[in-house]
């Protein structure tokens, strides 16, 4: 019985986790040949001001708040 935990950053819709959850199922079905019904996917949602890459917030990334060098 597959257990997958996906984190994304708030903010996708309902349909977008619909489709992430089913693509998920789908993709472990076919690589494990598991049943669908014995697939469970668990959507981690974080804020993106508890996220950074290179050191740099995800927020400050996409908010202009950092010098040229990313920072």
């Amino acid at each position: 019985m597959p257990f997958v935990t996906v984190q994304i950053g708030k903010g996708h819709s309902l349909e977008k986790k619909r489709k992430l959850a089913q693509a998920v199922t789908d993709a472990l079905v076919s690589a494990l040949g598991t049943k669908p019904e014995w697939v469970t996917v668990h959507i981690d949602e974080f804020e993106r001001d508890n996220w950074a890459v290179g050191g740099v917030l995800h927020s400050d990334k996409h908010s202009g708040r950092h010098d040229q060098t990313g920072r």
